[in-house]
């Protein structure tokens, strides 16, 4: 083989080489579009499917609807969705509710610490509009937790039901963070940070917190769980100022959350269920939940295979940052309805 034809095998070698390495490090934008079309190929264009839980009347039907993990969104969604609690999934559930003249009443079953703000307001609007526009009742069953941001999204429900070891409460607003500028000092490490304002690098943690840092945070978090204290005395109609005697971010067994009137009754989603279909006159209601669109063995199988095959699946790593970043950082925390024991 003459050197001219070993020049053209290298030249070929390196074209593949730099066509497979491109193709490697296609852009986040290129990736979300591969898994906006996958996604729509399996599910369809919203990704959302009706499962009958109970048959019933064709023309009434009880929706049940799960809140399950820390209410974030973590940036993943579909088929290659990380588990746990899916805030595009879920809002897409409500907004498929609205549209359905079906639709007469929700079980909402609860399972959470909380979580970020803006999400639980999302919900707790959405399901605000469903019980004022649509006239769906809304009986929330409380699982093994609904406290902080849990307890936030069952509050103006028609009826509350906790099992009596179900933690709940931790009515309130964190704001985690870490200061170790002490350290740094010790190590001989100094913040430089250029900023155009005194509070621009406001929750620092590489420099030592002010009077006024604390003062400017603690307004902000105090803010929050004014709105907080506000939502759960409209929802249980009570007074600001006894629900305020409650909310100082303790936790309540479902019997103590029960004697202080955060609760309506002790029971499981079963009976929370039964009883929605009493009161409300829906015992021959068809009993729905709504799917991504397809079965475990879809999205196990089938999901990590096309993921694999073409190599954008989320690392363990990616899905960390994704709930780090949701929650906050250090350099950058954010104000939670998070129970502070997580």
């Amino acid at each position: 083989m003459n050197k001219r034809r070993w020049v053209a095998i290298g030249i070929s070698a390196i074209v593949l080489i730099l066509s497979v390495v491109s193709s490697a490090i296609s852009s986040k934008n290129d990736e979300k579009k591969e898994l906006s079309q996958v996604n729509e190929l399996l599910y369809g264009t919203n990704g959302i499917q009706e499962k009958t839980e109970e048959a019933g009347s064709t023309n009434e039907k009880i929706v049940k609807l799960t809140v399950e993990g820390a209410i974030i969104d973590d940036g993943s969604s579909g088929l290659f969705a990380s588990g746990g609690y899916n805030h595009e999934l879920f809002m897409k559930q409500l907004a498929k509710i609205k549209k359905d003249s079906q639709v007469k009443g929700i079980l909402l079953e609860i399972n959470s610490p909380g979580g970020a703000v803006y999400e639980t307001a999302e919900i707790t609007r959405a399901l605000k509009e469903l019980q004022k526009t649509k006239k769906i009742p809304i009986y929330t069953s409380m699982e093994s937790q609904a406290a902080s941001g849990g307890y936030y999204i069952a509050a103006n429900s028609d009826r509350i039901y906790a099992t009596e070891d179900t933690m709940t409460g931790s009515i309130g607003v964190i704001m985690s963070s870490m200061n170790y500028s002490g350290l740094m000092e010790k190590l001989g490490i100094s913040d430089t940070t250029i900023k155009s304002g005194a509070l621009k690098d406001i929750g620092s943690s590489s420099r030592p917190q002010t009077k006024e840092d604390k003062e400017v945070l603690q307004g902000f978090v105090d803010s929050m769980y004014g709105r907080f204290v506000k939502n759960v005395a409209e929802g249980r109609n009570m007074d600001e100022e006894n629900v305020r005697k409650l909310a100082d971010g303790r936790i309540y067994d479902g019997t103590q959350a029960l004697e202080n009137g955060l609760v309506d009754e002790i029971g499981y989603p079963d009976q929370a269920l039964r009883a929605l279909k009493k009161d409300k006159d829906l015992s021959d209601a068809k009993v729905v939940s709504y799917t991504s669109g397809a079965t475990n063995f879809m999205n196990t199988w089938l999901g990590n295979s096309l993921a694999e095959l073409q190599g954008i699946k989320p690392s363990q790593e990616e899905l960390v940052r994704n709930i780090v970043e949701s929650v906050g950082t250090p350099q950058a925390p954010k104000a939670m309805y998070l129970y502070g024991g997580e």
